[in-house]
């Protein structure tokens, strides 16, 4: 502020732009902390009101029949065309060498390891994660929201915890999905269009595909859907600015979701394995 007769101190030019080129340098680190407040905040509001009745059950199995039956469709879609596309390069690639003996085997793993976990999430984020924001951006833009407080009904306990819920269930349901769907269409490709011996197809899979890697790939599956929806009621949750404002949070949450399922991926395969750890 200017003030008559008072000499104002001299500012440096370049004091000034350090300042902006700081806060430029510093700005996709303060965006990321943001986001990750903003998802831990809600995340313990969400284990909080998800412990304290009323326990609204309707909600919860309306919100896994949405995330689970809905999705059913969709994901048998792409658990049976990856296994087919699966199924011909294994068996392109090790008739070179003389080991398409090993198909099923590696079918079998590569499904229940990496494969179905990771895709059914792909699959429940562009589906049912995309509602999700959708759904609560437009609750939170009409005020619908604001409603749910003013009669006294909490809206993370009554739109969050079973959304959370049901990503965290359904999700393992729909990746054994795929893992079936996935090893039944490379079956039908290896050994009905390709020549491979059914018995012995079946067989390496029985033998190589035990408890622990369908353990990990539903862990993997539940830690995914769990995110999933935890992103998506995020960027629904606080959508502002009308009807452009919820498509732009239902991009956001759609795009981190894929990244975080890319990103858990690693971080919990090298948990469980023990390997690819610092």
């Amino acid at each position: 502020m200017y003030i008559a007769g008072v000499t104002q101190p001299a500012t440096h030019p370049g004091i000034g732009a350090v300042r902006r080129a700081t806060r430029l340098v510093l700005a996709p680190a303060n965006a990321v902390l943001a986001e990750v407040g903003a998802h831990a905040s809600l995340l313990m509001q969400a284990l909080y009101w998800g412990l304290r009745p009323p326990y609204r059950v309707r909600l919860w199995i309306e919100a896994m029949d949405f995330v689970g039956t809905g999705s059913l469709f969709i994901v048998g879609l792409t658990g049976t065309f990856v296994g087919m596309v699966f199924g011909i390069q294994l068996v392109d690639g090790f008739r070179q060498f003389g080991a398409e003996n090993q198909v099923g085997a590696v079918v079998g793993l590569a499904l229940a390891r990496e494969l179905a976990p990771v895709f059914a999430a792909l699959m429940v984020s562009s589906r049912a994660g995309s509602a999700m924001t959708t759904e609560l951006g437009s609750m939170r833009v009409t005020d619908q929201i604001d409603a749910l407080t003013t009669m006294a009904v909490h809206p993370v306990q009554y739109l969050v915890v079973p959304r959370l819920l049901a990503g965290l269930v359904m999700t393992p349901v729909l990746t054994m999905l795929f893992n079936l769907v996935g090893l039944a269409g490379a079956w039908l490709v290896c050994v009905q269009m390709l020549g491979l011996d059914p018995g012995v197809f079946l067989d390496k899979v029985r033998w190589y595909v035990d408890a622990d890697d369908l353990g990990q790939g539903l862990l993997k599956a539940a830690v995914f859907g769990f995110t999933i929806a935890l992103i998506a009621c995020r960027h629904g949750f606080w959508a502002s600015g009308g009807a452009a404002g919820v498509g732009r949070a239902t991009n956001r949450a759609v795009v981190q979701s894929a990244v975080a399922i890319l990103v858990l991926d690693y971080v919990v395969t090298s948990l469980v394995t023990g390997q690819g750890a610092p």
